[in-house]
């Protein structure tokens, strides 16, 4: 029950930041990669916030032998490149320069009825749907059959 609680309010605290800040505002999120146009420089800020908070926040936390709302810290052990990665990272700048909208921005943006996020949270769950069922294809594809 902590462990949710502990959830539920990051969460709050995460989408009233994305609020504030603008980050649910394609319109403003565009203008801030539009480096060669109208650049909007105000959301170096907020990125310059997060990453400082992150990075103290990371530095206190692991000070302690185990989390407040856990039993173990989950922490990613995997530091290799592989195509996968690269080619989920290049989709989503792809995304985001495109639609304005990140996954985290966009499930907030909900919260206001706008069209724009409902369709890109639509295509963002088919998007995850399509990779699940090519992943399943492709482990049976790679387990032999077993017929009786």
């Amino acid at each position: 029950m902590l462990m949710q609680l502990g959830g539920l309010i990051a969460g709050v605290v995460f989408g009233a930041g994305l609020v504030i800040s603008s980050m649910i505002d394609p319109r403003k999120v565009l203008a801030f990669l539009d480096v060669t146009g109208n650049w909007d420089p105000s959301l170096v800020l907020v990125l310059g916030a997060a990453v400082t908070v992150n990075f103290v926040g990371y530095r206190l936390v692991l000070r302690r032998s185990e989390p407040i709302f856990g039993d173990r810290f989950a922490l990613p052990t995997r530091t290799d490149l592989d195509p996968r990665l690269i080619g989920g990272s290049a989709l989503f700048g792809i995304g985001w320069g495109l639609a304005g909208y990140c996954p985290g921005p966009a499930l907030v943006a909900i919260g206001t009825a706008s069209l724009e996020a409902i369709v890109f949270c639509a295509a963002l769950f088919a998007g995850f749907i399509a990779v699940d069922l090519a992943d399943n294809f492709r482990e049976a594809q790679k387990s032999p059959a077993t017929d009786g």
